[in-house]
Order: C-alpha cells, then structure tokens, then sequence
C-alpha cells in the first residue's frame, strides 16, 4: 500500500503505534501501541482488558471471532469453484479457535493470516488478489481498509514471543469479531 494513501486515514501517531508494536520486544510498550491501533477499530481501552494474559475478555473475544467469521463465510455466495476453499476455511476456523483458546497462538500464527486471506478472497473475489486492493479497501470501506492495512503491515513470519503475537492477533481478531 501506497504510504500517502493510508495518511489519509491514519495519524501519526498511529503509524508509530504500529511501528512500536512491529519492533518492540518491551511488553509494556507493545500492549500501549496495541490499545492506540485499537482506537481505528473502536476498542480502544476495551483492548486493554482483552490485551491481559488469560483473560475473561479474550475467551469472549475468541468465542465473537468464531461465531461472527463463521456467519460471515456461510452468508458469503461464492462460485462453484471456491466451494472447497470456503470448506477448507471454516474447518481452518475451528482449529484456530481452538488453539487460540489454548493460548496456542505462535504455531497457529501463519494459520490466522491463512483464515484471513481467505475470508477477504471469498468476500471480494480475485480483486482481493490485485495490487491495488489495499487501496481499493480504504476508498469503498475506510474501516475495512485500515484493517487490511494493519494485517498487511504484520510479518507472516514472526519469531515474537508468544504476548507480542499473542496481542498482534488479537488485535487481527477483534476487528473481525466486530465487522
């Protein structure tokens, strides 16, 4: 995504939120930045609580995530083609929530980001797949948009400690239990 395109949208402020949370290995520091991005998705001090270790907030936000991505990929009509895909992404669903609820977020790391791009491919089709859908996101869905943003901005990889992935997706979660 174009830099300028997301200034648009995003301050300052929130930019470096995200630069802190990207480079941080402080915990302190990457729960602040988390709550600050968590504003653009209407959390804000909410996240905090569900930021906490074992918290009774992130057993419910884990439970919304699931119910709301489960209706959200059975409402969505797909071709005839993507039929497997969307199987495959509700069975990917409930492994994932299964082990987030287990706290088992570092192995199942590159398994949200795979659940993502499927559910935003069987939402806008091969457009999701374009170069400029980032773009394209933010002008139809500002919200939206600044989501992807966030998702594309997090490494695919990450050796982080299990809090600072932990919170990361989280955070990935609570827009999508939400939207």
């Amino acid at each position: 995504m174009k830099g300028e395109t997301i200034t648009e949208f995003v301050d300052k402020k929130t930019l470096k939120a995200l630069d802190t949370l990207l480079s941080s290995d402080k915990q302190d520091d990457v729960v602040k930045s988390s709550v600050l991005l968590a504003d653009l998705f209407g959390a804000g001090s909410a996240f905090e609580s569900i930021a906490e270790p074992k918290s009774e907030s992130e057993e419910k936000l884990i439970k919304s995530f699931h119910n709301n991505l489960l209706l959200l990929i059975q409402k969505t009509w797909v071709e005839k083609s993507d039929e497997g895909l969307k199987a495959q992404v509700l069975y990917q669903l409930e492994e994932f929530c299964a082990a987030a609820a287990h706290g088992n977020y570092i192995e199942y790391y590159p398994q949200f980001f795979e659940i993502v791009d499927s559910v935003v491919y069987l939402m806008f089709g091969s457009q999701a797949k374009a170069k400029d859908f980032s773009d394209y996101a933010l002008r139809i869905d500002p919200e939206f948009g600044i989501f992807w943003w966030y998702m594309q901005s997090l490494p695919r990889e990450a050796k982080w400690a299990l809090e600072k992935t932990r919170v990361a997706v989280l955070l990935g979660m609570y827009f999508l239990a939400n939207y």
